[in-house]
């Protein structure tokens, strides 16, 4: 397949390094450098021009493509770049990606002329609504309209009673789900059932939302479910994630310093309770009690604002805490501070794109660990070898399939179980191995 990138940013490069190895990717950027990065590390043609530019994207090359990716962080230049992309590359899937909740509105009232509509901020609230609602959990994400949950969970001492150090045939595993990978360091194991988790691993889980929920309750018993949260930040991506958590009925505060900016949040969020300050002064937040909050969101634009908030916060007594970042560096500093949780926006966006360069079957795919691991959607042909075998019975080497989809209704299968043509499997798999579980179902 032919893909066809505008925009070599962060979210650009994600895709990329994501699709490389399968297709062949033409890259347009005006940054010079950004080019040079991505073609001195992968086999991509890049082209220096503005991507809004009809005569640029024909002379990059932009006909025949079959995948055509707007990423800049520009919404003006995606969106010009994905009408161009109508007339240039007739027949070619064209996604775009935004930070205006608007566009998509607009897209989905059939209003605007493209396959699909990504916003990086609405991703990044979804992400973080998701890890607020199952304690101890790292990432999640959700598949089969959110009756399938794959959580990944970080397994400290202390926690882990019944499926802890103890082999996973024996372990009291909750009902509807199944332990879908062990990362320990540097490897990762696909679980046999004489496999055991031991403190410190990270532990991905394949389950239906109780079971993620009751794995969370045996992995940190100590925490309770989050209903108060203060969000640091009133920004784009911090007021969807105040919108977000109120949708679940959290109570959520607000810390936004800029005078007007907190104004117009007050007013679009009335259940949101807005602070005008800048949630780093020490008396603020001792005054508001900010500390017995259960839970700190730490999205203001700038990386090491986020990361002293964080650090403020915890010293006041705030225990679990989670950073928006923006720069990959700083992923690495915040988990260095014990920050629980970082969500990149350019990663969920990256990752919403990504699944439109895979198999047509393919229904959704998340990320994990940085890409080194994918789990896939996907519905079964009906000329794969393995219909209608028992799932003990299936080859599918460093693959495990944890749910699947028949008609509307989400399955956990057991290894009697049999696979039917037309099935929807969650599989979870390393990134470099994808293209062999495509084929192979």
């Amino acid at each position: 397949m032919k893909v066809f990138v505008v925009g070599a940013g962060q979210v650009g490069s994600t895709i990329v390094e994501a699709l490389h190895d399968d297709h062949e990717i033409v890259v347009v950027d005006q940054d010079a450098a950004r080019l040079t990065a991505l073609a001195y590390r992968y086999d991509v043609a890049t082209y220096e021009g503005n991507g809004a530019s009809r005569k640029t994207l024909t002379e990059a090359g932009i006909a025949g493509s079959s995948l055509v990716i707007a990423c800049t962080s520009r919404d003006e230049v995606n969106l010009v770049a994905g009408a161009f992309a109508r007339t240039e590359a007739p027949g070619a899937t064209t996604v775009i990606r935004t930070s205006n909740t608007e566009y998509v509105d607009l897209w989905r009232e059939s209003r605007l002329d493209l396959d699909f509509v990504v916003c990086s901020e609405l991703e990044t609230a979804h992400a973080i609504a998701r890890v607020i609602g199952v304690s101890a959990a790292v990432q999640t994400d959700v598949f089969a309209a959110g009756q399938v949950q794959i959580v990944e969970f970080d397994v400290e001492a202390g926690g882990g009673q019944g499926v802890v150090d103890i082999p996973l045939r024996e372990a009291r595993i909750p009902h509807d789900s199944k332990v879908a990978s062990v990362i320990r360091g540097e490897t990762m194991m696909l679980p046999q059932g004489d496999s055991v988790i031991r403190a410190g691993d990270r532990i991905v889980v394949i389950g239906s939302p109780d079971a993620a929920r009751e794995w969370g309750k045996i992995l940190a018993p100590w925490e309770s479910e989050v209903k108060d949260v203060v969000v640091f930040g009133g920004g784009k991506v911090g007021a969807a994630i105040a919108r977000a958590l109120v949708e679940q009925h959290i109570s959520v505060r607000l810390i936004e310093p800029n005078r007007e900016r907190a104004r117009d949040v007050a007013e679009a969020l009335p259940d949101v309770r807005v602070y005008n300050a800048t949630g780093l002064d020490p008396e603020f937040l001792e005054r508001e009690r900010i500390g017995r909050t259960q839970a700190a969101i730490f999205a203001m634009r700038d990386d090491a604002k986020n990361h002293f908030a964080a650090a403020l916060a915890r010293v006041h007594g705030v225990e679990f805490t989670i950073a928006i970042v923006h720069e990959p560096i700083a992923q690495k500093v915040y988990e260095a501070s014990n920050v629980d949780v970082t969500v990149n926006p350019r990663q969920v966006t990256a990752e919403e794109i990504v699944r439109f360069a895979r198999d047509p079957r393919t229904h959704q795919l998340a990320m994990i660990e940085g890409d080194r691991f994918e789990v896939l959607d996907i519905t079964v042909r009906s000329d794969s070898e393995f219909i209608d075998k028992r799932f003990r019975e299936m080859p599918i080497r460093g693959a495990l399939i944890g749910a699947l989809v028949r008609g509307d209704k989400a399955l956990f299968p057991h290894g009697d179980d049999t696979l039917l043509a037309g099935d929807r499997v969650i599989v979870f798999t390393e990134a470099a191995n994808v293209p062999t579980v495509e084929r192979a179902l």
